[in-house]
């Protein structure tokens, strides 16, 4: 009787776990381009072995490598992220084929989420785009702005303002945008004072400043973006990328990378404090591949002693962090591309 009593308790338990089992209204997804878990850890000493990243509890390994390669780039990185499948070396929202395949920024918006993406690079470059375009070469920034036009993401925020009006072509995207019903903001003040949750931002000609010199600004733009969208009776969806972590990382510049993951932390921070008074919010926090090849030698007396082995991507695989409802579905080794399927179970409907 009391292996059936102590069967019939599991079975209840694994019942109500069921029944609990919450869907992710809402979507943080937050990139740190080539960031690799050396880049993190070494954040995490440099603040006094202090990571908000650290404290979410469910994670897993991703193996990034692309179609054709086993060293990816950030277009089909960013692609297998953003839509699902791997794809070739430097594809844009496309697969191996180069025909169009939806990104889940696209397929949100189709079920009357708000979507946002939030960028410290060129609005054009090559994350970004795989959440918003289909081109078959990342470096057609032209083509990849035009792709803002469709109105697929309300909110979009960061730099490459020349790709929109100052153009080959001289169309005037940013009047196209306004015509549209775009709101047009050029600083972080602007951000704060926009009146309309369709807002389109332009803070560089390319890319943003570096962490130290743009100092809050993606913080307020994440802020201000969740705070425009949290009412939305479907939700949203989110990509930030904290874009320059891999910038600095194929400089091999260690402590400017550094301060470019405590900017992406920062980020991470709202993030979670949001989802965790929400409880309908799933955050993850991933990369496209690792940059620099990056080692903390045992030679080392303190942390600006680091070594790298590239300038270059490398085939490490990453880790992914996740909190928050569907969260339990991120763990042990994973392909890049089933992230988008994992994000998707958790924010659709099971009817």
């Amino acid at each position: 009787m009391k292996n059936l009593r102590e069967l019939i308790l599991v079975i209840a338990l694994l019942t109500i776990t069921s029944l609990n089992a919450q869907q992710a209204k809402n979507v943080i997804l937050l990139i740190g381009d080539g960031t690799g878990l050396t880049q993190l850890y070494s954040a995490y000493e440099a603040n006094g072995r202090n990571l908000n990243i650290y404290s979410m509890p469910h994670t897993a390994l991703s193996i990034t490598n692309c179609s054709d390669k086993r060293v990816t780039d950030s277009g089909a990185g960013g692609t297998a992220i953003a839509c699902g499948q791997k794809t070739y070396y430097s594809a844009i929202g496309v697969d191996k084929d180069s025909m169009p395949i939806p990104s889940m920024l696209e397929i949100f918006k189709d079920m009357g989420k708000k979507t946002g993406i939030i960028v410290s690079c060129n609005l054009n470059h090559a994350t970004p785009a795989s959440f918003v375009a289909h081109v078959k070469n990342r470096d057609l920034y032209e083509d990849i702005a035009t792709f803002y036009l469709n109105g697929k993401c309300d909110i979009f925020l960061g730099g490459g303002k020349d790709n929109f009006d100052n153009r080959k072509d001289k169309r005037n995207l940013i009047k196209e945008l306004q015509n549209k019903g775009y709101e047009i903001v050029y600083n972080e003040k602007e951000v704060l004072n926009a009146k309309t949750n369709r807002i389109a931002g332009f803070f560089a000609p390319g890319h943003l400043p570096k962490a130290k010199e743009r100092q809050t600004i993606m913080q307020t733009c994440l802020k201000t973006t969740i705070n425009k969208f949290k009412d939305n009776k479907e939700g949203f969806f989110i990509m930030l990328e904290g874009s320059q972590i891999d910038m600095k990382a194929h400089d091999n510049k260690f402590s400017d990378m550094i301060e470019e993951v405590n900017d992406f932390d920062e980020c991470v921070r709202i993030a979670l404090d949001f989802a965790r008074k929400d409880k309908n919010t799933l955050v993850v926090v991933t990369a496209d591949h690792e940059t620099g090849g990056l080692t903390l030698p045992a030679t080392g007396k303190d942390m600006d002693t680091c070594a790298w082995s590239t300038t270059g991507h490398t085939a490490t695989p990453i880790i992914i962090y996740a909190e928050g409802a569907g969260a339990e579905n991120f763990h042990g080794v994973m392909q890049n591309n089933e992230q988008f399927h994992y994000i998707m179970k958790a924010a659709t409907k099971n009817d």
